[in-house]
């Protein structure tokens, strides 16, 4: 009955019907996201009609309330179909400034317009497939630039700013071509850092180094929100950077690191807007070149050295546990350097990582079964894909700092044989890599089950009865020659290879892996 009225006003009523009844249409279904079925072919043509109505010479404010009508009605993928043609998305994107000209955004109250029309825009391209075919056609992400620079340095239009960002961002999602365009065509990654620099009010002090004012007021919602869209699509322009990252590309990354580093450094205006944008600015962080990650550490300024100096006279001298708090609040330093950046890494890590690997007590299941991160991550050790496979096997390795029976012991041998194989540490031992004295963590539950841990598959095992015990000594011969001709015939056949490990613990065939001891012992014979 909505669909019906609204269609009837829309198609022959004038502007300021049409507004008011589609106004009403839209405080109705504000928060509708699902809709029925039998009034489809009725929504279809609303959408249609809206369209008609926006090419019109029609005051602004009916131009919003069709606009908002047709943002709830593109929530609906199944009458996207026949209302996304070439003509219907470029009236939306003269609606949102989406031109070639460079016509200035001074008529404020066009603002509105450009806002929905970009929402709009962000429905349908989410929701329809040929939509985003025309975006291609239409070179959508080039006009999203070009609105973006004209608008970057003026915060009284961060809700523009916001759903720009937020559509380049999914153009970059869904099509890989558009993230190299906005890289290299566009320069998106040299835009979008500007544009968290403006988000964030950043002054430079030096050439990677900004000025923190930990009292200063926290973002405003709509900065907060600016930031956040533009560090997702930051992520997808750069997600391949460290595969081909080029030296000319190491000031702009700097300048990128060091734009991120202030942002872990500030807040938002609640705490889970906070965690929200501080979790994106991570995820951007592992897109940065390694050798462009030391800007995260910058030398303690004159004034920061000045302020806790300033502090610690203010003690008396006998409070010592004090000066130690105003020592480990004021700034995070070490060796004259600034650490504040790694400590809130540190910390946002470990809220992710807090009991990965406890101390072990549950050892009557598998470390693959179960819901915890250990669990997670053991069963992801045996993934298919390799990259995965290695990551997990990796980060479970380094939380072990490098032991193989600390690993073994968490595990099992059958999960962690792939790591022990690339790293030749079959045989036992330690990685390469210093770390601290290690803590005796074992729990008494485990400590009490470890003589019946099975060590390949990790977990307790009741006793099995031993199948040789009830058999005669030809019994047991004839099985082992029978096992031995087993072997054999398949080690001729190619369907099996003995291998044998090295004596520096990779894996290698047998025979070869024989000769190199044998080779050890003469040479170790002809030095005695």
């Amino acid at each position: 009955m909505d669909e019906e009225r609204a269609l009837y006003i829309v198609r022959a009523g004038e502007a300021g019907a049409i507004e008011r009844v589609l106004r009403d249409y839209s405080d109705k279904h504000r928060a509708t996201f699902k809709f029925e079925s039998t009034d489809e072919d009725k929504r279809k043509k609303l959408c249609e009609g809206i369209f008609k109505v926006l090419v019109k010479d029609v005051p602004t404010t009916c131009q919003v309330s069709c606009l908002e009508v047709l943002r709830i009605l593109s929530r609906d993928k199944k009458i996207l179909v026949p209302v996304t043609t070439k003509e219907n998305m470029q009236i939306l994107l003269r609606l949102a400034k989406l031109t070639e000209s460079d016509d200035s955004l001074e008529k404020v109250s066009e603002f509105p317009v450009i806002v929905e029309s970009l929402k709009c825009l962000c429905n349908i391209v989410f929701n329809s497939q040929m939509a985003q075919q025309l975006s291609l056609e239409l070179n959508l992400a080039a006009k999203l630039c070009n609105l973006l620079r004209k608008c970057k340095d003026r915060k009284f239009i961060n809700d523009i700013k916001c759903f720009d960002l937020r559509l380049l961002f999914l153009l970059s999602l869904l099509h890989t071509d558009i993230r190299s365009q906005l890289r290299y065509e566009l320069q998106g990654l040299q835009l979008l850092t500007q544009i968290l620099e403006s988000a964030f009010s950043i002054k430079w002090t030096d050439e990677y180094e900004s000025a923190i004012d930990h009292n200063g007021p926290p973002l405003s919602p709509q900065e907060t929100d600016c930031a956040i869209e533009a560090l997702k699509a930051l992520f997808n322009v750069t997600v391949d950077s460290w595969k081909v990252h080029k030296e000319s590309d190491s000031h702009q990354f700097r300048v990128m690191a060091a734009v991120l580093r202030h942002c872990l450094l500030i807040v938002g205006p609640t705490e889970d807007k906070t965690e929200e944008l501080h979790s994106n600015a991570v995820n951007l962080l592992s897109n940065v070149p390694v050798s462009c990650l030391d800007v995260l550490i910058c030398p303690l300024t004159h004034e920061e050295t000045a302020q806790e100096a300033t502090t610690l006279d203010e003690l008396p001298s006998d409070k010592t546990a004090e000066k130690e708090t105003v020592l480990k609040n004021n700034t995070m330093e070490y060796n004259g350097m600034n650490m504040e950046a790694i400590h809130v890494l540190l910390n946002f890590m470990e809220k992710r990582i807090d009991k990965v690997l406890p101390p072990l007590r549950d050892v009557t299941n598998r470390p693959e079964v179960g819901s915890t991160v250990r669990n997670k991550l053991v069963r992801l050790m045996t993934h298919v894909d390799l990259g995965v496979k290695q990551i997990a096997a990796e980060f479970l390795f380094v939380l072990c700092k490098e032991r193989v029976d600390s690993l073994l012991k968490y595990t099992g041998y059958g999960n962690a044989a792939g790591l022990l194989a690339a790293r030749g540490l079959l045989a036992g031992g330690r990685g390469d890599n210093w770390y601290s004295e290690d803590e005796d963590t074992d729990t008494e539950e485990y400590k009490n089950a470890k003589p019946n841990i099975n060590l390949i598959t990790g977990h307790l095992e009741e006793p099995m009865p031993n199948p040789i015990d009830e058999m005669t000594e030809e019994q047991k011969e004839y099985e082992a020659m029978k096992l031995v001709n087993m072997l054999d015939k398949l080690s001729r056949e190619e369907l099996l290879k003995p291998m044998g490990l090295k004596p520096d613990g990779t894996i290698t065939p047998l025979e070869e892996a024989l000769n190199q001891y044998s080779v050890l012992e003469e040479t170790s014979s002809d030095t005695d």
